[in-house]
């Protein structure tokens, strides 16, 4: 069993001023799921793409709109997003302050893909 505080977690640049920390994945012994932390400053945002996997997201804290096929959804605090595979999404943060999120994918989707 693996614990970690997950602001001891290095962050790396992604998206639209957004930090990724790998919490874990392949290197630790994962033998499916990668799971991240992202951190989206007010206005920032996650890229705008899509993938051949699902992955599920759980909002910590703030609020945005997920803008997908289906147009902008709001979401805040404790909403879960399950985004299909192939579907375009982009998490923006339109809140006031940092939104913080969790996202689970393959790990493929971790080693190439963008997520």
């Amino acid at each position: 069993m693996l614990l970690r505080d997950i602001n001891e977690v290095p962050a790396h640049p992604y998206g639209q001023g957004a930090l990724k920390r790998i919490i874990f994945g392949e290197s630790d012994g994962a033998p499916t799921f990668a799971m991240r932390v992202f951190d989206v400053p007010v206005g920032g945002a996650s890229s705008h793409h899509a993938h051949d996997f699902e992955h599920e997201v759980l909002i910590l804290e703030g609020e945005g709109v997920v803008k997908g096929d289906n147009g902008d959804i709001p979401f805040s605090q404790n909403t879960a997003l399950l985004i299909p595979p192939n579907e375009l999404h982009q998490l923006v943060n339109t809140g006031t302050s940092m939104l913080r999120f969790v996202c689970m994918v393959p790990l493929h989707g971790e080693d190439g893909y963008p997520s």
